[in-house]
């Protein structure tokens, strides 16, 4: 498990993702949330629930600290656009994967898996793709 630094001076240990990078993250998920044409409801979902006040500082690029259980749900977001990618010539069919009924999901939406609320529900999703990519 990666650890979070609380401050933004100093380079990474190994392991360890500085406050700088999360917040790198965090700018790169809000992108994704627009390209995947997530609602701002369920973007708070997706972020662990932050205020509506922190989550709309940080829609606006005013970031400061990102709590740990956001961190993670972000590189497991990370983690999906990246498989995507790797899957899907075409960004836009990338894109759209995630709001399509899937069986891997009972016939619902990989973003609807995501939509449970709990971290192991985006880590779900991550696995199962990963699983389809073979892994690397």
């Amino acid at each position: 498990m990666p650890r979070v630094l609380p401050t933004t001076i100093g380079e990474p240990v190994t392991g360890e993702i500085t406050q700088a990078e999360a917040a790198a993250m965090l700018r790169a998920a809000f992108n994704l949330f627009k390209l995947w044409r997530v609602s701002d409801a369920q973007a708070r979902v997706l972020l662990g629930q932050p205020s509506p006040s922190t989550f709309y500082r940080w829609k606006r690029g005013d970031i400061g600290i990102v709590p740990h259980d956001t961190v993670w749900r972000l590189g497991d977001l990370m983690g999906i656009h990246k498989a995507l990618r790797h899957m899907f010539m075409e960004p836009e069919r990338a894109y759209a994967w995630v709001s399509r009924p899937n069986e891997a999901f009972g016939g619902r939406s990989a973003l609807d898996r995501m939509l449970a609320g709990a971290p192991s529900d985006i880590t779900a999703v991550r696995g199962y793709l990963d699983a389809e990519r073979g892994g690397w």
